[in-house]
């Protein structure tokens, strides 16, 4: 899974919605360059930030979605009928305190009978499906290509990538386990485990080694954190490697065995279990997150805020630590559907998709059921223009394959040139509008919340907006919601930095609409659409 570190509405007729006698105005830019208007030069409060995607970018000069704005002038006292979200992802934690309230409990089970009541071909599947059964880490896409050897499609391709991945991460866990050495030996010499700026610059030492080290950690750790977090945040990166190295560049791996199907087999459907948190509750950090960016109860004191407020998350894991396997998105989408949700999150990807086929034919399923599925557009710094990521709507140009999918890319809670995400891919033709992605506050296992930051937590804010839409304007269907959604967004041209190379380019070029999501606008335009 890489992603854990796309009708329009005619001009005239947004400018009559915008002047209807007594109508809410949609939200436009300020001015055309919005990098020219006074911006805050001091951080967000912590109150703020926790929720800053539901801010407003007039009034609180940060790229959120107007959120809270849409609470209070649109929605206060109307009716909403709730709305089913499937959450394709790692496991959620149904237990959380801020979740268990918006579980989906499917009505037709009953839970553990070991029976399938339902005759869904799904046994006692009371809040979703495990597709991973009690699997978790996994190979990437190009690593399961190499051990296929020779002769598989895109073999030197994926071999050449894979030696470089396996080169990378190497140098750079010896580098992180380099820095974890010297602050072990700076504790070691200072004698104090949390030692201090003011301690480094009072040490005095002729050990060559021991001054470096203390210049490093004086110029890229201090003033602003401590050695107690470097060292947690240094031994983060050591397990990412070493997972990487262990697991998702192996060729010698093998985790789905013990699903105990083939994974090669579209047709092969009797596997995985109910458990849909999965056998570590840590691996479902990223489908708990997002889980809760949709849905976390509104206005509890608990940690955050969820966009909708009127919602049940079916929990749907299908995404292990590394590449999600082709046939458990297809199948995991379609479970989704036929069990009742109206909009699908998938926060993942990949760039070899050996079955894309049977994900394409998933979403041209949901379409035919009504179903939004929104998908995260990457978190490689790529242009979807140039490189196809898996899954999405269209590859190398083609048309899209149906009307009912989202790609989503990342913005920062920076209103100016550096809004966009750095890690956010993008594409004129691939990525259809942006949303928050970056320190995004919300659930996490076992009782926590934390901030996460990926075009994975940006595709959630979308779905929460779509499941609000659906949520009061239920009889507009997926492909209107969509059109909402894209044509209601806050157009900008100001100039962000994109890519790799962190280059200039104008935002109205970087996605398909050049626009932000905005969720007053949205139920503005839905209202209007609704009559």
């Amino acid at each position: 899974m890489r992603n854990l570190r796309p009708i329009y509405l005619s001009t005239a007729l947004a400018l009559m919605l915008a002047s209807c006698g007594g109508a809410k105005q949609i939200i436009s830019t300020p001015i055309e360059n919005i990098d020219s208007l006074p911006l805050k030069i001091t951080p967000l409060a912590e109150n703020d930030l926790k929720r800053w995607s539901h801010l407003d970018l007039v009034k609180d000069t940060v790229p959120g979605m107007s959120v809270d704005k849409a609470y209070a002038e649109l929605l206060k006292g109307k009716k909403s009928t709730t709305v089913v979200v499937g959450i394709v992802d790692s496991g959620v934690d149904i237990r959380h305190e801020d979740l268990k309230g918006v579980i989906w409990v499917n009505p037709k089970e009953i839970a553990n009978n070991g029976k399938d009541d339902d005759n869904n071909g799904y046994i006692d599947d009371v809040n979703g499906w495990n597709f991973l059964g009690d699997s978790n880490n996994e190979q990437l896409e190009m690593t399961r290509i190499v051990k296929q050897g020779p002769g598989t499609a895109n073999y030197e391709k994926a071999k050449a990538e894979l030696e470089t991945e396996v080169q990378t991460a190497t140098q750079r866990k010896q580098f992180y386990e380099g820095l974890l050495k010297a602050a072990k030996e700076l504790q070691t010499y200072l004698k104090k485990e949390d030692f201090t700026e003011a301690d480094l610059k009072a040490m005095q030492t002729d050990d060559e080694a021991l001054n470096n080290y203390k210049e490093f950690f004086l110029q890229r750790v201090f003033p602003d954190g401590t050695v107690v977090e470097f060292k947690e945040q240094i031994k983060g990166g050591i397990d990412h490697f070493a997972d990487q190295l262990n697991y998702n560049f192996n060729v010698d791996f093998d985790g789905r065995s013990i699903v105990g199907d083939n994974p090669n087999d579209i047709n092969d459907t009797k596997y995985g279990n109910n458990n849909v948190i999965g056998p570590d509750p840590e691996g479902a950090k990223h489908g708990t997150h997002v889980s809760g960016i949709v849905a976390q109860v509104r206005g509890n004191k608990k940690g955050g805020d969820g966009i909708a407020n009127n919602v049940k998350i079916m929990a749907v894991r299908a995404v292990p630590n590394g590449d999600e396997y082709d046939k458990d998105i297809a199948l995991g989408i379609r479970y989704a559907v036929d069990n009742g949700a109206k909009v699908i999150n998938g926060s993942f990807g990949k760039y070899y998709s050996p079955h894309k086929e049977w994900v394409q034919e998933a979403l041209k399923y949901a379409a035919s059921k009504d179903v939004l599925v929104i998908f995260a557009a990457g978190n490689d710094s790529k242009d979807l223009d140039v490189e196809n990521k898996y899954p999405s709507d269209s590859y190398d140009g083609a048309p899209e394959i149906s009307n009912n999918v989202l790609i989503i890319g990342a913005l920062a809670p920076s209103y100016g040139s550096k809004m966009v995400a750095t890690f956010s891919n993008y594409g004129s033709k691939n990525v259809d509008i942006f949303a928050p992605g970056v320190k995004i506050y919300a659930t996490t296992p076992n009782q926590t919340y934390e901030y996460l930051q990926g075009t994975s937590m940006a595709s959630p804010n979308v779905a929460g907006v779509a499941a609000l839409i659906r949520s009061y304007y239920p009889k507009l269907s997926a492909k209107q919601v969509k059109q909402i959604i894209m044509d209601s967004g806050i157009p900008l041209k100001n100039e962000v930095a994109v890519g790799e190379d962190q280059h200039k380019a104008n935002f109205s070029t970087i996605s398909k609409t050049g626009k932000i999501v905005n969720a007053y606008n949205a139920l503005i335009m839905a209202e209007q659409m609704s009559k």
